[in-house]
């Protein structure tokens, strides 16, 4: 029975407790990104397994090793969303919205699903928030993107969100890369691998990905591969003529429009569908699992699942760990919503009346209480105190007979004589 009453490893109930900061943050974003233009997208926790195989990569860790896929009942292999990108990209295509006038601007909030080591902030089922833009091509498009996240993180309160940029190219200009990450990885191979002059190895995974996709290489979380990965070729030596334009204006317009960006030469995101510019938002309020905040261009992803050609970018926020951020900085939340009128009734007929004038209340958008559990009045009390209540009244015979009741301040003490009538007690405690 112990288990059935523990959530699964990896995953983490949101308690009422805690709530609030999910609100903050949910609301937050929302409002930014709307500012933005941009409109929310709803798609399904579940998606058939060969869209993130076409979509995220065949040999990304992603799809190798972390997702959750079954077979449904009549065999259709499915899987858990492991990110949010793929099953936009689907839904744009499946609905012409790629059709309509671009550029079209996405956002949503979705669960995602990763069979992973758990960490602080890195949970097997985590919230994302994501934003997808299809159809801008312009460099400023890039920009927009990035300032659409750091305009979230400004809103928030979070101080020194560090952001990462780079350019990892188009497919034509990889390929001379690729062939440089091949020839240098090739002196890290095991022993088995016929070259262990180095002293130091790559892990098993990457030496058996090496020829088929090097550049999975540069974000293997092995300490070994990490330590080799320091003096691996960077993709910015080889990039194309109008790859560097691009990634050129990226910059510049990083630069005029006052956000402060680091050039790091060696970043790269762990899907296959990026092209040209990337980008991650660290903290070091998260210690050495520090990013929060990825994306960059996918221009070729539309394509790739069936759909025309057409451009796209975006980021996936991480909201466990965004909240993460905020805690350890010590930012403010909107406070936890707290009962605005507690009804005490103290017989039968009074709890009728308590349970009208509730329903009234609640119907005008207030959080009203009246007793449903049989308690006495001074339980009834204690229950008001520790829903927070802002104000509390008692309704017994006399109040019954005087069509009157006492409304009281729970915080100062302060007592005010009103109607038992939902409107004289709404407009009674707007103005208190």
């Amino acid at each position: 029975m112990a288990l059935i009453t523990r959530a699964p490893r990896g995953t983490e109930d949101k308690l009422p407790a805690d709530i609030y900061r999910w609100h903050t943050v949910e609301k937050i974003t929302k409002a930014v990104a709307e500012s933005y233009g941009c409109k929310e997208i709803r798609t399904p926790t579940f998606e058939h397994t060969q869209l993130f195989q076409r979509a995220v990569g065949g040999t990304t860790d992603v799809v190798q090793k972390e997702m959750y896929t079954f077979d449904d009942k009549k065999g259709r292999s499915i899987t858990l969303k492991p990110e949010g990108t793929a099953g936009a990209a689907r839904a744009a295509i499946e609905h012409g919205l790629i059709g309509q006038a671009l550029p079209l601007k996405l956002f949503y909030f979705t669960s995602c699903f990763r069979y992973e080591a758990p960490q602080s902030g890195r949970l097997r089922e985590h919230r994302q928030f994501g934003v997808e833009f299809y159809g801008a091509t312009k460099p400023l498009a890039d920009v927009e993107v990035m300032c659409l996240a750091s305009d979230v993180f400004t809103r928030l309160g979070i101080k020194n969100a560090r952001l990462e940029i780079n350019s990892i190219g188009c497919p034509e200009c990889r390929g001379e890369y690729k062939k440089e990450l091949v020839a240098f990885y090739n002196q890290y191979l095991p022993p088995s691998g016929g070259n262990a002059g180095t002293g130091v190895s790559l892990c098993n995974l990457c030496s058996e990905r090496l020829e088929r996709n090097p550049m999975r290489l540069l974000d293997c979380k092995n300490d070994s591969c990490r330590e080799i990965n320091k003096d691996a070729p960077v993709i910015t030596k080889y990039i194309c003529g109008d790859c560097e334009v691009h990634f050129s204006a990226v910059k510049t317009a990083l630069d005029a429009l006052g956000v402060a960006f680091i050039e790091n030469p060696r970043l790269v995101r762990g899907l296959d569908y990026y092209t040209n510019t990337v980008f991650e938002f660290k903290s070091d309020s998260l210690g050495a699992q520090d990013t929060f905040c990825a994306g960059g261009r996918y221009d070729g992803l539309i394509e790739e699942i069936g759909g025309g050609k057409v451009s796209g970018l975006g980021f996936g926020m991480g909201l466990d760990r965004l909240i993460l951020v905020m805690l350890a900085q010590g930012l403010d939340f909107e406070p936890a919503k707290s009962c605005d009128l507690y009804i005490a009734a103290l017989d039968a007929d009074a709890e009728l009346v308590a349970a009208k004038l509730v329903k009234e209340l609640r119907g005008q958008g207030f959080w009203a209480e009246a007793d449903l559990a049989g308690r006495g009045l001074g339980a009834q009390m204690k229950y008001a105190d520790k829903l927070g209540a802002r104000f509390s009244m008692v309704i017994g015979g006399d109040e019954l007979n005087s069509g009157t009741a006492v409304i009281k301040n729970m915080q100062s003490g302060e007592k005010h004589e009103t109607a038992l009538k939902a409107e004289e007690i709404i407009l009674l405690i707007s103005k208190i």
